[in-house]
């Protein structure tokens, strides 16, 4: 029994030598542990305190400026022109880049960009200039976009955001007239028409951005953000958020416009589109229906900010395609001005529309001679024939008896000779030569021979596209004025508060409408007889009324040895034509210039006028009128060949 006791006493105290050890193994662990964590303690306290102190107070708020979308701008149906669509921004803000070599590097790699041209963009900037964000890129494709995202994390100093841009949807279509956007300059920034905007804010720089800037502008927003010493967005202290654009409704008619710009397409893949321009009005109420101005340019490269190559080739251009033609555009007005001077001469009682005259294809006057455009001359005819054929000398010896001043003045009626006010920059007022203007602007007396030049719109006229366009709207109406427009209405961002621009009341004329309505009848028969010149003209079920022109651009012994091939392009005659529909109660009056096409305005421009008014007719029916007036039936004779004048 004492034996057993023994052995059970030295088992006991064997199986409590292990436990004694596990606890001081513990007790060891958490010696360690402890003095670990006091020396951690100790450095992020004592040693590192200092620097961790001053991380932490970096720690700041960042402002952003939340651009404003500009407003839309949409056609009379409510398609849209001009919109803004969201792009993505890669913004660098200079302060807070850690490493730039390193951010360059990596930054390039992602955008696909050389990394010392992304440094060189930057810069080096001081002062406050190093707290303000330098775009990179403005319009990061999706990929890419995704590329940068997932690497923030390592680019403290890196801003990405949405921004709103400026979309054209049509791209081309309607260019001049709608215009473009470009970064605000120097000389406009603290200008009363320019408040709050600063560096760096986009304006309208032509067209309607740039008439109605403040309309489309909208508000701007701003966002305050809390951001660590890495860059990293925390949290939003508060936002506000920016308030759209208004909206513009245009009396355009994007059908409308689309036909007169395919009109342009020459066919020659060499130059693919002809040169000129296009306006069609309503001779009711003034509103501008389509405007071309070919060629055109793409308002989308300015959204963004245009380089300066693709800035450089535009400007050079020797086509001038930032003209706009339409407005801007002078020319010699042809035998279009012949209808003109017809209403001068019946007006002032000079002229018997049913009297013929000979003409036997030249007009002398002293030791001059002017030639008509048919060899051989038309006969006698009276003022349709005239018209109809577009005989010059028969409105050679009109205009000598009218005299230039009188012949001016009925010009002037017609709103020739000075701007229309139209609601865009740069038009101008062309030219209604008189012997005042002639004695005060070149200090010369003028001469009668310069009357017969002016008479079928030569010499010294200028007229634009859209005076042409307005004067035989006049002609279409009865003799009042519209101011041409082309807007109808603006609005809010989100339709409400419509607003209607303030209109000039019609302003009548002093033109004999009797006599307007006598010359109309000799319009009429210019496309509705067979062998009219502007007989290209016509559409079905519809009476048109028109006049076709040539207009000279070189004196014609310079190339009359020369076939029409081998006139140099610069040195081709204009081809213009004019016209209104339906002849008894205008809807719709149209002008065409086609520089240098080196044919009549009966062969190039009348057709091109034909597809606007096709179109506008086909979608505004209007009764058939199968009975033309009685110029139209009764005329006969081959006085004139369709691709004459």
């Amino acid at each position: 029994m004492i034996g057993r006791g023994l052995s059970e006493d030295r088992l006991s105290s064997a199986e409590e030598a292990p436990s004694e050890l596990r606890v001081g193994l513990i007790a060891i662990i958490m010696l360690i542990a402890f003095t670990i964590f006091v020396v951690r303690l100790f450095q992020l306290q004592i040693v590192e305190g200092a620097d961790l102190a001053s991380r932490s107070e970096r720690n700041s708020i960042r402002s952003l400026r939340l651009e404003a979308p500009r407003g839309d701008i949409v056609d009379r149906e409510g398609r849209v022109i001009a919109t803004t669509r969201p792009a993505y921004r890669v913004r660098v803000i200079p302060s807070e880049i850690r490493s730039p070599e390193r951010a360059y590097s990596v930054l390039g790699w992602l955008l696909d960009r050389d990394q010392v041209e992304l440094a060189s963009l930057v810069g080096e900037p001081r002062g406050r200039r190093r707290f303000q964000p330098v775009a990179l890129e403005t319009d990061l494709a999706y990929l890419k976009r995704a590329q940068v995202e997932s690497h923030r994390y390592a680019l403290p100093g890196v801003v990405t955001d949405m921004t709103p841009r400026r979309h054209y949807v049509e791209g081309k279509r309607a260019a001049h007239l709608v215009g473009s956007i470009g970064e605000i300059g120097a000389a406009e920034l603290g200008r009363e028409d320019f408040p709050s905007y600063r560096a760096g804010d986009v304006v309208g720089k032509s067209g309607i951005e740039a008439s109605h800037e403040a309309h489309l502008r909208g508000k701007v927003g701003g966002r305050n953000i809390v951001v660590d010493v890495a860059g990293q967005e925390i949290e939003i202290v508060n936002e506000v958020q920016p308030i759209p654009g208004g909206r513009i409704v245009l009396t355009i008619d994007l059908d409308l416009q689309r036909a007169a710009e395919e009109a342009f397409l020459s066919g020659d893949p060499e130059v693919p589109n002809h040169r000129g321009a296009l306006v069609a009005i309503d001779p009711r109420n003034g509103e501008i229906l389509a405007m071309v101005s070919q060629p055109a340019y793409d308002p989308n490269a300015f959204a963004g900010g245009i380089d300066s190559s693709a800035w450089s080739a535009l400007v050079s251009d020797e086509s001038k395609p930032l003209r706009n033609r339409a407005i801007a555009g002078q020319y010699p007005p042809g035998s279009t001005y012949k209808a003109i001077v017809a209403v001068a001469g019946i007006s002032e009682g000079i002229l018997d529309p049913e009297k013929t005259v000979f003409c036997p294809g030249d007009y002398r006057l002293g030791r001059h001679t002017y030639r008509c455009w048919k060899p051989g001359g038309h006969g006698d005819v009276n003022l349709d024939q005239a018209v109809l054929g577009s005989c010059d000398v028969y409105f050679y010896q009109l205009g000598v008896e009218l005299g230039v001043d009188t012949i001016a003045r009925y010009a002037k009626e017609f709103g020739l000779g000075r701007p229309t006010g139209i609601e865009v920059q740069s038009e101008m007022s062309g030219l209604v030569p008189s012997r005042e203007w002639k004695e005060r602007a070149r200090g010369e007396r003028w001469l009668k021979g310069e009357t017969v030049s002016a008479s079928i719109g030569q010499g010294f006229n200028l007229t634009t596209p859209i005076q042409l366009a307005q004067a035989f709207a006049i002609l279409g109406n009865g003799g009042t004025i519209h101011r041409p427009h082309f807007i109808k209405h603006l609005e809010a961002w989100d339709g409400t508060d419509r607003h209607y621009p303030e209109r000039d009341a019609p302003k009548p004329t002093a033109l004999d409408s009797a006599a307007i309505e006598r010359v109309r009848q000799s319009l009429v028969a210019t496309v509705q007889h067979p062998e009219g010149t502007g007989a290209r003209a016509r559409v079905k079920d519809v009476v048109v009324a028109g006049k076709t022109g040539t207009s000279q651009v070189v004196r014609l012994k310079l190339i009359k040895d020369l076939e029409d091939d081998e006139v140099p392009l610069r040195f081709r005659d204009h081809a213009i034509f004019a016209a209104f529909a339906p002849a008894d109660d205008p809807e719709i009056a149209v002008a065409v210039v086609v520089e240098h096409a080196g044919k009549g305005g009966g062969a190039v421009a009348a057709p091109m006028a034909q597809k606007v008014l096709a179109r506008y007719f086909e979608k505004n029916p209007v009764e058939p009128q199968s009975e033309l007036t009685a110029t139209a039936q009764t005329l006969s004779g081959t006085l004139a060949q369709p691709e004459a004048e």
